[in-house]
């Protein structure tokens, strides 16, 4: 049990630094370098299509790393 939610935890880990680094910032970040090219293509609502996104993304990504924190810290007791 305990490897199985490590593994998820892991998982969690990387989706939630991706999806963190994907946000575009004030210099736009990766997402803009991505998505810039999208921005000028389709407008600039492509863009807010992706920021939307990346919200959802890093807040379920957050919920579930602190979830499986806490779940590994009960297990190791």
């Amino acid at each position: 049990m305990s490897a199985v939610i490590t593994a998820v935890f892991v998982i969690a880990c990387l989706v939630l630094i991706v999806s963190i680094l994907m946000h575009s910032g004030r210099s736009a970040g990766l997402s803009g370098a991505i998505g810039g090219g999208a921005e000028q293509l389709f407008g600039k609502q492509k863009g807010r299509q992706y920021d939307t996104l990346f919200d959802r993304v890093t807040k379920i990504g957050a919920v579930l790393f602190i979830v499986l924190a806490i779940a590994l810290t009960a297990l190791q007791r």
